[in-house]
């Protein structure tokens, strides 16, 4: 065979099977050597993998090849001369689409994997790792928000608290997990399974010690102390969540994540109706009693949370060694593909800088702020609105529950919906115009003297438009950001405007509106149809960003393709990093 004829067959080689394979070319490789795919080992060497893969073996055995013989398979070059490449795996047992998939890591990676090894690995992490943090989150949200149940349990009648002491309780709170929400950052400096437990543990104590309260001004201390504790957790879990799974993955889980606050909302009412009804007769006022039982379990969940939380995918406890390195793998695409990177842990200021700079962010954080304006002061009020509209203190705890436990399983669906189709901004449209309605029902069923069904009604649709609003948008925010340090900025950004929003909520249901409360209704409602707005402003944005990066790549591309051989080097270039929207 003549030097052209085997340069042609070399070129055809890798023009058809590049997109198959990852072939390194060593000008250090022996004229012999074998290659398979890296299964168990943690460190970043091709070494071979053991015997006995059932599912099926391949070797890559490069020989070097004498073109004195006959008619030669596939051929490859290398500084030490030609090699020929033999598959050993049975024709009729090859399906392309079957084989381990390669990293795009690195160009000389042999480390592969399946599409079945990878669902069991995100099958894993949705049970041991989401479900537990959405377990602190309901646990966050449980101290947070039963402060609403306890008044109705005798709180402000004990202390002796003004209408607008106790919204003085809402409000320290919410300073002080403002002025705190940049904590988010410190997931990329400290270790989470550290700073995660030390979280948890402070504010299940905090909480915990709201039972003692003998004063107002000791109460307000230990709010404004809660707020700080659950401003370094809370926030920062979408962000963190992001260490572990790919963009399109990302909206379902933030949604079970999320969803924890109307199930706790929802588990709150019950437990509070089977404690105040404990308490009426023990020797602890039932409201102390409810903030003893539902704060101190977080601290015992902490110690468990240090052991069971893991740093990055490589880290996780329950995870074998193989799981663990396709864990690691599964997230090395580049940012067009996945949008995650493979950044060593810390904080890049430049990029810092560029999102505070960013006007997109802006949208997301005044949806979010606009959310919260809701999302803050329904479930801290509810049981007294519900009390106001005639029924007894047990009855309005237990009248709380199902319109949360609705929300639970709307927000699950919205963000399985929102994944699937890959898609934001319909979604957060959809949800705030739900969320409108539902307070706008509240509203007018209160000015026209309609019956109670009406304004019982508009809750279930207030709450599950707000709760899954708020999902897609921190979503949103964390799929638009190109490096952890960019979302770990637009997520902290994202919360220190969007917690403004509670202030602001917090006011909105003062004792002179009721029982109606037709002006904090009104004004809720007006911030989610400023949120349907926003998300279609943010939506034409981002078309118009993806258009002209279009346009840019194009013309690149056209640049880089004048005098290629076929035009192929479209099969070579990562793809480049688009909004979703």
């Amino acid at each position: 065979m003549s030097t052209a004829q085997a340069d042609s067959v070399r070129l055809g080689y890798e023009r058809d099977h590049s997109s198959q394979y990852t072939r390194a070319s060593n000008s250090t490789s022996p004229p012999s050597a074998r290659f398979t795919p890296d299964l168990d080992s943690d460190d970043e060497s091709n070494s071979e993998a053991p015997a006995g893969n059932n599912r099926f073996e391949q070797t890559f055995q490069l020989k070097r090849s004498d073109w004195s013989q006959e008619k030669k398979p596939c051929l490859a070059s290398s500084s030490q001369g030609d090699y020929e490449i033999a598959l050993a795996v049975p024709e009729k047992h090859y399906r392309p689409r079957d084989v381990r998939r390669a990293s795009d890591s690195t160009d000389h990676s042999f480390k592969l994997y399946t599409s079945d090894e990878e669902r069991a690995i995100v099958r894993k992490f949705d049970r041991r790792l989401v479900l537990f943090m959405a377990l602190l989150y309901m646990l966050s949200f449980l101290d947070r928000s039963n402060i609403g149940n306890a008044r109705i349990a005798g709180l402000t009648r004990d202390l002796r608290l003004s209408s607008s002491q106790y919204e003085w309780l809402l409000t320290a709170f919410y300073i002080t997990y403002i002025l705190f929400e940049w904590m988010t950052l410190l997931y990329r400096l400290v270790p989470p399974h550290i700073y995660i437990s030390l979280c948890v543990a402070s504010w299940g104590l905090i909480a915990s010690l709201q039972c003692v309260s003998s004063s107002f001004v000791f109460l307000v201390i230990l709010r404004a102390l809660l707020g700080i504790s659950e401003a370094a957790f809370g926030p920062g879990v979408p962000f963190y969540l992001s260490f572990f799974y790919k963009r399109e993955e990302l909206a379902l889980r933030t949604g079970l994540f999320i969803s924890a606050a109307p199930l706790a909302t929802s588990f709150a009412s019950s437990l509070a109706w089977v404690i105040t009804k404990l308490g009426e007769h023990g020797p602890i006022a039932p409201w102390r009693l409810l903030f003893l039982v539902e704060g101190f379990p977080s601290v015992l969940i902490a110690v468990f949370a240090w052991i069971y939380i893991p740093d990055s995918p490589g880290k996780a406890v329950y995870l074998n060694r193989r799981e663990r390195k396709v864990a690691k793998l599964r997230l090395r695409k580049g940012y067009g593909m996945e949008g995650q990177s493979t950044e060593k842990r810390g904080l890049k200021w430049r990029e810092i800088a560029q999102t505070l700079l960013d006007p997109k962010c802006y949208f997301t954080a005044m949806m979010f702020f606009s959310c919260n304006v809701a999302f803050s002061s329904l479930p801290v009020f509810l049981p007294t609105i519900m009390n106001e509209m005639g029924y007894t203190p047990l009855a309005s705890q237990a009248l709380c529950a199902p319109p949360y436990l609705v929300a639970f399983f709307v927000v699950l669906f919205t963000a399985y919906l929102s994944d699937r189709y890959r898609n934001r901004s319909a979604f957060v449209c959809l949800h705030a115009g739900l969320g409108a309605v539902g307070y706008s029902l509240i509203a007018v069923a209160g000015w026209r003297r309609w019956g109670i069904g009406w304004r019982y009604a508009g809750i279930y649709l207030a709450a599950s438009g707000f709760f899954s609003a708020i999902t897609i948008i921190i979503t949103w925010t964390i799929n638009n950001q190109e490096s952890d340090s960019k979302k770990g900025t637009g997520v902290a950004l994202l919360n220190v405007i969007g917690q403004l929003g509670p202030l602001v909520g917090t006011r909105l249901y003062p004792d002179t509106d009721k029982p109606y409360y037709v002006k904090g209704m009104s004004i809720c409602a007006a911030f989610m149809f400023l949120v349907f707005a926003l998300s279609l402003g943010l939506r034409h944005v981002l078309v118009r960003a993806n258009g002209r990066s279009d346009v840019a790549c194009l013309k690149v591309h056209d640049d880089d393709d004048q005098g290629l051989i076929g035009g192929d080097s479209e099969k070579h270039r990562p793809e480049r990093f688009r909004f979703m929207l």
